[in-house]
């Protein structure tokens, strides 16, 4: 459970690093800033509102959400603010460049911690996974239709998009992939498949597996959706193969 709070406060950390970085949020963050200059609250207020509302979007698709899914809504937004009031504003290129790299890195630590302490998913995913499992629409495209409307929405409403989205996306999947395996509890490595979780990219793994598990509770049980890799339930060992795990980041 530490390994779980650690990583959400980290993914916190992150985000607002990316904040003072300003060469461009990750896709939700997008949201989030657009919707806190409106609105003047602040981005982490934000954060944990909008985390709300999509929680609430899990009941008509019947997902279920975990210990990790509810933390996640609180403790990443009061991380983020609490990172923002120490860390200063920052000027010149080079250091921009240097804290965006920081964000970018330490967000793959941070999913990697908590996805592999399997508490549940967090609430944007499961809606994604949920919408996925309504629809018999595939992974990846539920993904990018969800990030595409929520870059274009933010950046309208005044979010910072840029350089930084663009890195992101890119380095997002490898970083998390490498970190899970890292911090998989319990010794076991995984072999996750993911890419990207920029807007054109679908950050819980590739399609094409023959089943995966997503998140729908504390990882105490297990979910799988056709064309995805299917994953056992929290200690629990399959016989002869080593368990495989989709990275589910927030």
């Amino acid at each position: 459970m530490v390994q779980l709070y650690v990583g959400l406060a980290l993914y916190g950390a992150s985000s607002a690093l990316l904040v003072r970085a300003g060469l461009g949020l990750e896709p939700w963050g997008v949201l989030h800033q657009g919707l806190s200059e409106r609105s003047g609250l602040s981005i982490g207020v934000v954060s944990i509102v909008v985390g709300a509302v999509v929680l609430l979007l899990w009941i008509p698709i019947r997902q279920r959400p975990g210990l990790g899914t509810v933390s996640n809504v609180f403790v990443v937004g009061i991380a983020m603010d609490g990172t923002l009031a120490l860390v200063p504003a920052v000027h010149g290129v080079t250091t921009r460049i240097a804290l965006m790299a920081a964000g970018v890195v330490l967000n793959g630590v941070a999913t990697g911690l908590y996805i592999a302490a399997r508490f549940g998913p967090g609430p944007r995913d499961g809606l994604m996974t949920g919408l996925h499992r309504c629809t018999g629409r595939s992974i990846r495209l539920v993904r990018t239709l969800i990030e595409v409307a929520v870059v274009v929405t933010g950046f309208a409403l005044g979010g910072s998009l840029g350089v930084g989205t663009v890195v992101y996306a890119l380095a997002i999947g490898p970083l998390a992939q490498f970190f899970l395996r890292l911090f998989a509890v319990g010794g076991e490595p995984t072999d996750e498949g993911s890419s990207g979780s920029g807007p054109a990219a679908g950050a819980d793994g590739p399609a094409g597996k023959d089943e995966r598990t997503v998140g729908d509770g504390p990882r105490g049980g297990k979910t799988s959706v056709p064309g995805e890799a299917s994953v056992p339930a929290r200690g629990t060992r399959v016989a002869g193969r080593t368990p495989r795990r989709a990275i589910l980041p927030r």
